[in-house]
């Protein structure tokens, strides 16, 4: 196996810019839109005028007891674990003033 590893210190090399600055500058906005559009890695653009926004409404802080299992599985799945409960009391809020 043939490896090319370069040692590098921190900072180094960053004065070896190559790119065409003055080339980028000059580019027309049809040139950029192409570039992106050929681009496999670019992310889809997001057209805001079809996003729909939900308004959350503002948290309340309560003290509540839960079991230390029930707390203990929702902390387990990572951060936010308050919110997860608070999504979960929400679907079955929602499920139960659908009937």
């Amino acid at each position: 196996m043939n490896k090319k590893i370069t040692r590098m210190r921190l900072g180094e090399g960053l004065d070896q810019d190559k790119t065409d600055w003055e080339k980028i500058a000059n580019l027309t906005d049809e040139e950029i839109d192409a570039q992106i559009a050929a681009n496999p890695d670019a992310a889809p653009a997001i057209d805001w005028d079809e996003v729909n926004f939900i308004k959350v409404s503002p948290k309340k802080a309560i003290s509540i007891r839960l079991d230390k299992d029930v707390i203990d599985f929702f902390k387990g799945q990572g951060k936010g674990y308050q919110s997860r409960i608070n999504d979960v009391l929400r679907s079955f809020m929602e499920h139960e003033t659908s009937k």
